[in-house]
């Protein structure tokens, strides 16, 4: 009787912990280093948001600005209006802009819930007294793209991803 009651209970310990992996892998988020390598153009430095895209192209969340002085928040022209309507506190995800020829790291949280069920990241770029590239960069949220490389169409020669 004792062993069957201890394999019983070994059973429901393998159980509960395969369950808890389960959960723990679908819940939560993970991060992920994302290296935006920018092109060789004349200026200042580019204003770059990342954002997170849902499924039927809706703004759902900032990931990451680059450029750190509102005043030209309004450049980026489809994220200010999003981020007026929903207001979010970008203190902890703020930088420096990105100049020509340069590329800069960032570390991107992102809930695991969204990658592969339709979220895309987008990147806007915006330049002072230059041409806003509303998709300068976007890229299907799945796991392939996130551990690869995407080009750009504007001031973003590539992006690439690397888990953390």
């Amino acid at each position: 009787m004792n062993r069957i009651f201890s394999a019983a209970a070994a059973a429901l310990l393998l159980l509960l912990t395969i369950s808890t992996s389960s959960f723990a892998q679908k819940g939560g988020s993970s991060k992920y280093k994302c290296m935006i390598q920018m092109t060789n153009y004349m200026g200042e430095g580019a204003y770059i948001v990342v954002s997170l895209i849902d499924s039927k192209g809706a703004y759902d969340k900032t990931l990451y600005v680059m450029g750190s002085d509102k005043k030209w928040y309004p450049d980026l022209k489809e994220w200010h209006k999003a981020f007026a309507k929903k207001k979010q506190d970008i203190s902890a995800i703020t930088g420096a802009s990105v100049a020509g020829g340069d590329r800069s790291v960032h570390v991107l949280e992102i809930e695991n819930a969204k990658i592969n069920t339709g979220y895309k990241l987008r990147f806007e770029s915006a330049l002072e007294d230059n041409k806003y590239h509303i998709k300068d960069v976007e890229v299907p949220l799945t796991t392939e793209t996130l551990s690869g490389k995407s080009e750009g169409t504007g001031y973003i020669r590539y992006v690439r991803f690397m888990p953390n």
